[in-house]
């Protein structure tokens, strides 16, 4: 072990220069709480960050494609009446920005978040096989730098006055590229460095820097297009950036490279499972990373991962998408302007922030996070059929249910991606392996972005004849997630039956793997 075991430290024990100059100029070593604390915060503002830019695209959508008012297509007997309201608010972008003023350009812009999502995809996997062999604060850091940069340089397409789709698309590739590493590294530090207790909670809370992240990516991008669209790109990109920076000079990816790892400055008895690293060490297995086939062998993986693809399919589907369809969708027999709609959107997120914040919380109440994310999921079909059929009706209509739909569809999401990640990738039958999150947060976030590159392409076919179609495809994602968690959720019950009968003597966050051990 002595020597693997030198190499792991001589990879990941260089402390944040940042740190170090805190710990100069205070004189003391910093507090293990101390670190808890920021990691919480970096890793918040980080991820917020990678969102913030990735919203920006469907802010600004509506302004380079602003031709089709697919909203009048579900009012025939208005037709002519809606398209002339529309036309009012779209005169001064009615030009829109070549190629996506086009007729396909609405294809375009979907096979644009294609690109984006599918090079995501593909690069989370590598990401997180990566995240476990790696210093997490360089890979993070790069990541962050390389997705302000590109999307920036999306922006710049404005500036130099680029009308080639292939350059577009480049740029949206390399950002989803860069993008990558973030998902796998933040979920893999904060597993370093916070216990079981209320996981589902902590991590629902700490989960909300993606709906924060989306609704500051939304009001920064329609407050910059009065100056014009390149902005709504280049200043989130120069925001990330900055906070990259700050990553880099701050962020400890766990307590060894504190040197804090044994007592972690509490006394035994003073110890709390909050204060215990989420990563438990056993010193024969710690220092041999988790292979990517082994990973998805790990009772329970592929499930919740099939489970995630259709729940970011219709997660993503609306941030890509929603505020499109609100600017060209009569609310109240009135159409909103981009700014206002991108605004209006972000209530689709506030929603998501208290959602992920009570799955986690119902998850941990009832130990069964298989049941709460299907229940989400099965709640969240007719939350979208009513915001599609009653959406429309009035303002007040609209945000109430664009609210409840937003916290039905994001609330098993972030509950998959945080806390199912985490009792998975530091499942039992690891025997004690620390350096399986990444993976297994790979894995399952990967599967689940192929999902959310599938649906805003279909989404950019289907809404050009039909949004009612779109949400019929949503339902039945919704409808097929839920279907995919059956299994869990009947070894979830069957061991809480079981339970009242015999005093438990497993972690409940084994109850849906053990079932899956069996065959």
């Amino acid at each position: 072990m002595g020597n693997s075991s030198h190499q792991k430290g001589k990879m990941h024990s260089k402390k944040p220069l940042g740190i170090q100059l805190f710990e100069c100029v205070q004189g003391s070593p910093i507090s293990f709480r101390s670190c808890q604390a920021l990691v919480l915060v970096l890793t918040f503002l980080s991820y917020a960050s990678y969102h913030a830019t990735r919203k920006t695209t469907s802010i600004v959508k509506s302004v380079l494609d602003p031709k089709t008012n697919l909203g009048i297509l579900h009012w025939p007997s208005h037709l002519y009446l809606q398209k002339l309201k529309g036309a009012e608010n779209n005169t001064t972008l009615s030009s829109g920005w070549a190629p996506f003023n086009a007729e396909d350009g609405t294809a375009l812009l979907g096979q644009i978040d294609l690109a984006f999502l599918g090079v995501y995809a593909i690069g989370m996997f590598f990401a997180g096989h990566l995240g476990d062999r790696v210093d997490l604060r360089i890979l993070l850091t790069i990541g962050m730098i390389g997705t302000g940069l590109f999307t920036a340089a999306f922006g710049a397409g404005y500036w130099f006055n680029i009308h080639s789709f292939y350059y577009f698309l480049g740029m949206q590739m390399m950002a989803g590229l860069f993008q990558s590493s973030g998902w796998p590294s933040v979920v893999a530090v904060v597993g370093n460095w916070f216990g079981k207790s209320k996981r589902g909670l902590i991590m629902g809370i700490w989960n909300a820097h993606t709906s924060v992240g989306n609704i500051s990516g939304s009001l920064i991008a329609a407050a910059m297009l009065k100056y014009g669209w390149c902005w709504s790109f280049a200043l989130p990109g120069m925001m990330i950036a900055l906070v990259g920076l700050t990553v880099f000079l701050f962020l400890p990816v766990g307590p060894d490279v504190i040197g804090i790892q044994e007592d972690l400055h509490l006394k035994d008895s003073e110890k709390t499972d909050m204060d215990t690293p989420l990563l438990e060490q056993r010193s024969e297995t710690k220092d041999k990373a988790v292979g990517f086939i082994e990973a998805w062998r790990i009772p329970g993986v592929a499930p919740f991962a099939l489970c995630l693809f259709f729940c970011k399919l219709v997660a993503y589907t609306f941030l890509y998408w929603l505020p499109f369809y609100i600017s060209h969708t009569a609310i109240g027999g009135q159409y909103l302007s981009d700014t206002s709609a991108g605004v209006l959107s972000t209530l689709f997120d506030v929603g998501g922030v208290v959602g992920g914040i009570l799955a986690g919380h119902i998850s941990d109440h009832l130990d069964a996070r298989a049941l709460t994310a299907a229940s989400f999921t099965f709640s969240a079909i007719p939350a979208l059929y009513f915001y599609r059929v009653y959406g429309s009706v009035s303002l007040a209509w609209n945000i109430a249910l664009m609210f409840v739909t937003g916290m039905l569809v994001n609330g098993p999401y972030a509950l998959i991606t945080t806390a199912v990640s985490a009792d998975l990738g530091t499942h039992s039958s690891l025997n004690g392996n620390s350096r399986a999150l990444a993976t297994v947060t790979a894995i399952i976030d990967g599967t689940g972005s192929i999902g959310a590159a599938v649906g805003p392409l279909l989404t950019g076919y289907i809404s050009s004849r039909s949004w009612g179609a779109v949400f019929t495809m949503l339902m039945a994602s919704a409808l097929v997630a839920g279907l995919l968690l059956t299994r869990l959720v009947v070894a979830e019950v069957a061991a809480k039956m079981e339970s009242r009968r015999t005093p438990a003597t497993h972690d409940a966050s084994d109850l849906p793997v053990s079932s899956m051990g069996e065959p």
